[in-house]
C-alpha cells in the first residue's frame, strides 16, 4: 500500500487528489497538510510514502517543506513530488536540489496522478521530458553553477557511463541494453552510484550529473 499525504492550501484541489488516489487499491491518503509548515510537521507524524506537495503555500513554501522533509534523517524513506504549473520552473530546479523525487503539472490527468505517485513511491524520479528541457536550459544558461561534485571521483568508469544514462532519463532496463548488462547489474550500479554519492534518489543523480557537467542540455532525449 502506498501512502500519500497531500499538501495544498486549496481544499478542493485536495479533495480532488483525495478522490482520484483513494480510488485506487494500493494507494491509501493518510492525511492533508494547508501549509509547508504542516506538511512537515504531518510528514514526520505519518511517515507516507509520498508526500505530494504544492509549491506555492502560505507561512512556509513548498520548496522550504521539501528541503526541510529532505534533510531529516528520519525521514529518508519519504519521496516529494512537487506540483507545479509550467511558469515556475526556477523553483521547481530548487525543488529538486533539495531533495524533491520529480514534479508533476497541476492540470495533469488523473491517470498520470495515479502513475506518477506509483513512480515516485518505488524509488524511481519523475522528470517529465518537455518540462525538464526547459528546466536544465534555464539552469544552464547560468552563470552561477555549483562546481563540480568532487564525489564523482569515487566513481569508476562503468559507474560514469551508467550516470550519464541515469540523467538521459533511461530506465534500467534500457540502461542494461545500451551497455550489454543484465538488468540486475545495471540496477546495482545504480544503487552503488546513489550510495557513493549521497543521493536519495534517481532524481538527485540527474541533478548532480547535469551540475557536473557529465551531461549537457543538447543531449538530453
Amino acid at each position: 500500500m502506498i501512502r500519500v499525504l497531500l499538501a495544498d492550501d486549496q481544499t478542493l484541489v485536495r479533495a480532488g487528489f483525495r478522490s482520484i488516489l483513494e480510488g485506487e487499491a494500493d494507494v491509501e491518503v493518510t492525511g492533508e497538510a494547508a501549509d509547508g509548515a504542516e506538511a512537515v510537521r504531518r510528514a514526520a507524524e505519518l511517515r507516507p510514502d509520498v508526500v505530494l506537495m504544492d509549491i506555492r503555500m502560505p507561512q512556509l513554501d513548498g520548496l522550504e517543506a521539501t528541503r526541510r522533509i529532505c534533510a531529516d534523517p528520519a525521514l529518508a524513506a519519504v519521496k516529494v513530488l512537487i506540483l507545479t504549473t509550467f511558469d515556475v520552473d526556477d523553483h521547481v530546479y530548487g525543488a529538486l536540489r533539495a531533495g524533491a523525487s520529480g514534479f508533476l503539472v497541476k492540470d495533469t490527468e488523473p491517470t498520470e496522478l495515479i502513475h506518477a505517485v506509483r513512480v515516485v513511491a518505488r524509488g524511481d524520479a519523475l522528470l517529465a521530458p518537455a518540462i525538464t528541457r526547459r528546466l536544465i536550459a534555464e539552469f544552464a544558461a547560468r552563470s552561477d553553477r555549483p562546481a563540480p561534485s568532487p564525489r564523482l571521483s569515487s566513481l569508476t568508469d562503468r559507474e560514469r557511463e551508467v550516470l550519464v544514462l541515469v540523467a538521459r532519463g533511461l530506465p534500467n532496463d534500457a540502461i542494461a541494453e545500451r551497455l550489454v548488462l543484465s538488468p540486475a547489474t545495471a540496477k546495482t550500479h545504480v544503487s552503488r552510484i546513489m550510495s557513493k554519492l549521497g543521493v536519495r534518489d534517481r532524481a538527485q543523480l540527474v541533478v548532480l550529473a547535469y551540475e557536473s557537467a557529465l551531461i549537457t542540455p543538447g543531449w538530453l532525449t
